[in-house]
């Protein structure tokens, strides 16, 4: 566990950290840039801007010069991932697989999503995917059901 001003991040954060870091280390320096850090912070779902990144950076060591390696960071994210509202960020990726904004996961959105992370999925396959958690029986996902789905992952 590492902790960053008292905050302790799970395994689990701490593992995907470190593969969202190396990820968008793309010369495998063990450092990033401001303007990696702010698109990495944004990949993770935290809504900055550059001169908030160097803020923060600035904030947890004054001398920085412009780079944060991965003990930093991990220092860093402790405290974002602290503050973080799990209820929204669920919402935030139920948002995400409802991309036409019905309210509800249907095959067409779950069919765009595959095609997103570049998984080619027969329908066959989706649609089974829908079934497993559908517990309304309409064809699609709820927001309750998502819910459901996340708070027992």
């Amino acid at each position: 566990m590492v902790a960053g001003a008292g905050k302790k991040l799970s395994e689990r954060d701490q593992a995907e950290l470190k593969e969202a870091f190396d990820l968008f280390d793309r010369e495998k320096s063990g450092k990033l840039n401001c303007h990696e850090l702010k698109v990495l912070m944004r990949a993770l779902g935290f809504q900055v801007k550059k001169k908030d990144v160097i803020k923060m950076i600035h904030d947890i060591e004054p001398s920085n010069e412009g780079y944060i390696d991965f003990p930093l960071y991990s220092q860093l994210m402790a405290e974002r991932y602290a503050e973080r509202d799990p209820e929204e960020e669920i919402m935030k990726a139920f948002q995400l697989f409802d991309n036409d904004g019905s309210g509800k996961i249907s095959l067409k959105n779950m069919r765009h999503v595959a095609q997103e992370l570049g998984e080619d999925l027969a329908d066959e396959e989706l649609q089974a995917m829908i079934e497993e958690f559908d517990r309304d029986q309409d064809g699609e996902i709820s927001q309750e059901e998502f819910l459901n789905i996340m708070r027992s992952a």
